[in-house]
């Protein structure tokens, strides 16, 4: 779903058949102005879908933007100002504010990680641990903070996890019935393969086939060997209970990249507010 679909729905949730406390007690044809004021310090991200919503629900409203998505923000800030029908802005104040805020908690936890690893090889990414219908923004927010986005969904490269190796009776078959199938349906996407311990790793080396591993729940010790045996063969990817206290340990390991869930779904809004003025 693309932005544009995910505002037009999220207007239509809120809105109803009417915002009926601005209908009743602003006159028709007030207009007024007002500011989004930050509250917390952090990197801004979600101006360019607030202006998206502003212009959906009222193309005359105007925005006067001062701060642009990947700026460090501190509390007292002003990102930009609005003016246009009152009653525009405040129907579209807490749709604007529940984007911003949760976008900007994101783009900050994601900073926060990419600063951490500066100066090694690592690549930080997020996951399809995404709020449902709403990956595009979360997803949007990461880059924002400076990350990288793996996948979008379950259709543009394969994954091959645990879960599907064990189904499929073994990494060997899971990474053959995957080729055999691509090629069956002419589709050219990048295979990515789980490794759960050292041997994995040395068998899928041998078989072959794929663009990247996964060394999953692997201890820096552990993945710093994988890496080496893996010897640039292969993109290599870090996963599982990494977090702000160990991902340097894991970064100076010398692995491409490490995918991090929390980022969008364990993550803590920033505080901003849209103030009349």
């Amino acid at each position: 779903m693309n932005i544009d679909e995910i505002i037009k729905n999220a207007l239509i949730e809120d809105i109803g058949d009417g915002d009926h406390t601005s209908l009743s007690c602003i006159e028709k044809n007030t207009y007024g102005k007002a500011k989004l004021l930050i509250k917390d310090k952090g990197i801004l991200s979600g101006v360019a879908v607030a202006e998206k919503i502003f212009n959906q629900l009222d193309s005359n409203l105007m925005l006067t933007i001062l701060l642009s998505d990947g700026a460090k923000i501190n509390k007292g800030d002003i990102a930009f100002f609005v003016e246009g029908l009152s009653a525009s802005i405040l129907t579209a104040e807490r749709l604007v504010l529940n984007f911003m805020q949760r976008m900007s908690g994101i783009a900050t936890a994601t900073a926060e990680l990419v600063e951490i690893v500066k100066g090694t090889n690592a690549k930080i990414l997020d996951t399809r641990k995404t709020t449902p219908l709403l990956r595009e923004i979360e997803k949007m927010a990461v880059k924002t903070g400076g990350g990288y986005n793996h996948r979008m969904g379950l259709y543009d490269m394969i994954m091959i996890k645990d879960n599907h190796i064990d189904f499929a009776g073994g990494i060997e078959k899971a990474i053959n019935a995957t080729k055999a199938y691509l090629a069956r349906n002419n589709k050219n996407l990048k295979i990515e393969i789980e490794a759960r311990s050292i041997d994995d790793v040395k068998e899928i080396i041998k078989i072959g086939g794929i663009n990247r591993i996964m060394l999953d729940n692997f201890s820096p010790e552990n993945l710093k060997i994988a890496v080496q045996i893996i010897n640039s063969k292969f993109e290599t990817e870090a996963s599982g209970g990494i977090n702000k206290q160990n991902i340097r340990l894991y970064a100076e390991t010398g692995v491409d990249f490490i995918s991090v869930g929390a980022i969008t779904h364990q993550i803590k809004s920033l505080d901003m507010s849209l103030k009349a003025i």
